[in-house]
């Protein structure tokens, strides 16, 4: 944890400013005291709750909670979607169609990535050289710490949605992409976000649009009995499963008419023709995001209609509601 990152942190329960304690530390002599600290403790005010920072990250959650399956998830494809990784633009090109901002006006901004994963999207952020403080509420924070900790405007954060650990408009911009709808109440976890955004500030969150279509998507009569099978034995599963269903996919996805619509009720994210993939990625994006549709305790979709309203009951200005792959809803703070 960067020391500069302690005049933005309050206690979640309390809302008092936090007192660093650190450990290994000659406070006499003075030494050791860099601005990165590694371990330690941040104490209230009050001295009522402490909370502690381990391997550089402060925690201010439970370590095990309703997201294990996406920090299990996170660890093991730590760096499947990184653009650095992919070598593609396919993490970028959402990002910046999302949010519609500019990047030259992002540098040296502080930007709040609510939900960062491994940190697919904190990477364009700080690339565009922002300050990112990126926070999960899962063990993805872990790493996302490893694959982004070269950047020296990082600031990785281990927090709850519902009560994020942050003196309110902090943030020159606020982001939350495919995240609110793995919450448990997606309503109250959005409701949370314009609180951080200071005024004139901007806020952007995407989420899986709630239709008929969509739900008939074969994830959504699997989830109710997939979701209670141990992580690890579900994530066996599907590794072998997955590319027998690919080629299901593929060959459902050949009939002449229909193939499109059979495709569609295959059990597996197949982005051949749509990602620009090699062979080997695309299985490994398909056996991610399978795992991912079928893994999580929670999932929402939202209608339009309903985004819109949240963004209106915040008093956000210049809100549009639109499809960007995902259903995007963005705003800015009067």
């Amino acid at each position: 944890m960067k020391r500069e990152l302690l005049k933005f942190l309050r206690c979640p329960k309390s809302g008092h400013f936090l007192e660093l304690e650190e450990t290994n530390v000659d406070y006499e002599n003075k030494t050791d005291l860099t601005n990165d600290i590694e371990n330690g403790w941040l104490v209230s005010e009050d001295k009522q709750h402490r909370y502690p920072i381990r391997d550089g990250i402060p925690r201010f959650v439970p370590e095990l909670n309703y997201a294990d399956s996406f920090g299990m998830q996170w660890n093991h494809f730590s760096k499947t979607q990184l653009d650095s990784h992919s070598g593609h633009a396919i993490s970028a090109n959402r990002f910046w169609e999302a949010t519609a901002w500019n990047p030259e006006e992002m540098k040296e901004c502080w930007v709040l990535d609510v939900g960062c994963g491994s940190g697919r999207f904190a990477e364009i952020a700080l690339n565009a050289g922002a300050q990112v403080v990126a926070l999960d509420y899962s063990s993805a924070v872990d790493a996302c710490y490893d694959n982004l900790k070269q950047h020296p405007n990082l600031h990785v954060v281990q927090g709850d949605i519902y009560t994020l650990p942050f003196s309110p408009e902090s943030f020159h911009y606020v982001y939350s992409l495919g995240v609110l709808q793995h919450t448990p109440n997606v309503a109250k976890a959005f409701a949370a976000l314009p609180y951080m955004v200071m005024s004139g500030g901007r806020l952007c969150v995407d989420c899986y649009e709630k239709s008929f279509k969509n739900r008939m998507l074969p994830k959504y009569w699997l989830r109710p009995l997939t979701k209670r099978i141990a992580k690890p034995q579900l994530f066996s599963r599907l590794k072998r499963l997955v590319p027998v269903l690919l080629i299901f996919s593929r060959t459902l996805g050949c009939v002449p008419v229909i193939g499109k619509l059979l495709k569609r009720m295959v059990p597996v994210a197949d982005y051949k023709n749509i990602l620009p993939l090699s062979k080997r990625q695309l299985r490994e994006w398909a056996l991610l995001d399978t795992f991912d549709w079928l893994s999580p305790e929670y999932d929402s979709p939202q209608t339009s209609k309903r985004l819109r309203l949240w963004f209106e009951e915040s008093g956000l200005d210049g809100i549009e509601v639109l499809k960007a792959g995902h259903l995007v809803g963005r705003g800015q703070k009067v």
